[in-house]
């Protein structure tokens, strides 16, 4: 299992979100997840929102073209990026073309 995947244009992405963090990053692996640190408390869906805000700046899509297919109430998360424009370089990860 791998914390990415392909699914035709879309990349999925199995998360582990950590809330009320001092920054907001991509912060290497968490088991065979992606570790995403953000600001953002975990009440009333603020976390979710910023964390799909973060992943559009990310790889430079617009915020509709991210989802969350699931995890909503969890801190581990799998969401879709649809056609993602470009593929963030993060230190120790890859995320290798379709």
């Amino acid at each position: 299992m791998s914390y990415f995947r392909w699914d035709g244009e879309d990349l999925i992405l199995d998360c582990h979100l950590q809330p009320k963090a001092s920054k907001d990053e991509f912060a290497g692996l968490h088991g065979e997840r992606l570790k995403i640190r953000l600001t953002a408390p975990p009440v009333e869906g603020k976390a979710n929102a910023h964390l799909l805000a973060f992943l559009a700046k990310a790889f430079g899509v617009a915020k509709a073209q991210v989802s969350l297919e699931s995890g909503e109430l969890n801190r581990h998360k799998r969401l879709r990026i649809h056609a993602p424009q470009r593929l963030p370089t993060l230190p120790g990860l890859i995320f290798p073309g379709k």
